[in-house]
């Protein structure tokens, strides 16, 4: 994020202090910001504008981020994005929203087609509203081998006529999908994601090593060929490492061609760094291996984030929490996970990566694979005034969304 020239009117409103910026972090700088748009983030000492007082003080060592972007997410706070109720994905997004996630996708497990069908409706018309990015469908084409908490029962491989039925269901609003490319029909499903401009995301997969890199190559030209001047999106992976086969030296599978075409930029792989889905120096080996701009820090986050320990659904799927990991009733497998993103963040630099490394994931890397990066994921003249202030430890002080200040959790 490169300081941005003030235009010399006075903002309306404007905060002064620690501001984390693509090029590093500015001790002593100025985000301001007109209505929703940002006019000015970068030095106090170009900033033109501060003849009134800052619209807010915090403490001392308190740090400005970009709102935060969760492209994988399924509910929290009670609410389940697959449940088809509107008014448990309003609850489950207004919690997000206020724990400094300010744009995510909302992500609908593999259920009953006319089930599916009616959650992606009803999330489409969210996203009409602008309170969420789009939908990430996770499934139904993947793996039973290693479907994780998907419901096998409604497992399926795609058929044109589903894929256009689940696309149309979504009205434009669906931005990314993951499937398993060793399923018949998988690379016409990538040719039909991509002509929507909808992102393919390998994952819930066992398939092989050549297949996976055979499966994102194909979607890396796809998406290159459909791309538009100045843009270019790039496939991603669903949760690295989860929900596929582990990484062993004489059958290395996904896991190495997800790593390879990742360094490589040609990829983008999803980490959930909440402590339970990875190990910290998992975390910590895949952002020396394949960049911090290859990577998206994800949540995978379900109805019982912000909640106690206890019995909750993920889809159609009984879950347990305990000690706030959530694991399947039916088969005892990990089901989602319990932090908010800024959590995922925190944890990410304790496992030894550095801030903006971990900014960047969880920032920058996901706009861009929303294709956003022109209007969100950076303090940046001209974006949406979207803020998150922390303390020195990273624990959440404020939430600024749209150039207006959230209700604190």
């Amino acid at each position: 994020m490169a300081s941005s020239e003030n235009s010399g009117t006075s903002p309306v409103n404007y905060l002064r202090g620690r501001i984390a910026t693509e090029s590093g972090i500015i001790d002593d700088g100025v985000l301001a910001y007109d209505g929703d748009r940002i006019a000015y983030a970068g030095p106090a000492a170009g900033f033109r504008g501060g003849d009134t007082e800052p619209e807010r003080t915090f403490p001392p060592g308190s740090l400005v981020l970009p709102g935060l972007v969760d492209t994988h997410c399924h509910g929290a706070n009670g609410g389940d994005f697959t449940s088809g109720d509107a008014t448990q994905a309003r609850m489950a997004i207004d919690f997000l929203q206020r724990s400094g996630t300010t744009t995510s996708l909302a992500s609908t497990m593999t259920a009953p087609p006319a089930d599916l069908l009616r959650a992606l409706s009803v999330l489409a018309e969210l996203a009409e509203e602008g309170l969420i990015a789009g939908i990430h469908a996770e499934g139904p084409f993947v793996s039973t081998v290693r479907c994780g908490a998907q419901n096998p029962d409604h497992i399926v491989a795609p058929t044109p006529e589903y894929v256009a039925a689940l696309i149309d269901a979504a009205q434009g609003r669906m931005k990314t999908m993951t499937y398993a490319p060793e399923l018949p029909g998988a690379d016409a499903l990538i040719d039909e994601l991509t002509t929507h401009g909808i992102t393919p995301s390998l994952g819930h997969t066992d398939c092989d090593t050549s297949t996976a890199a055979a499966s994102l190559a194909l979607a890396w030209e796809e998406m290159d060929s459909t791309g538009f001047d100045g843009y270019t999106g790039r496939p991603t992976v669903t949760h690295l490492f989860n929900g596929m086969p582990p990484l062993h030296h004489r059958s290395p599978g996904p896991v190495a061609a997800c790593l390879r075409i990742a360094k490589a930029g040609n990829a983008v792989v999803e980490l959930i760094a909440d402590n339970a889905h990875l190990d910290p120096q998992t975390v910590l080996t895949v952002f020396e291996l394949v960049g911090a701009e290859n990577i998206t820090l994800v949540t995978d986050s379900m109805a019982a984030t912000g909640l106690p320990d206890g019995a909750y659904h993920l889809g159609s799927s009984a879950v347990t929490v305990t000690d706030g990991v959530a694991t399947l009733d039916r088969t005892g497998s990990l089901a989602g996970g319990t932090a908010v993103l800024l959590d995922v963040v925190r944890r990410t630099v304790a496992a030894g990566v550095p801030l903006l490394d971990a900014i960047t994931s969880a920032t920058v890397v996901p706009a861009n694979v929303l294709g956003l990066a022109d209007e969100l994921g950076s303090l940046r003249l001209g974006l949406r005034a979207d803020a998150v202030v922390v303390s020195p430890d990273l624990h959440l002080l404020a939430v600024l969304r749209e150039g207006v200040w959230l209700a604190p959790l």
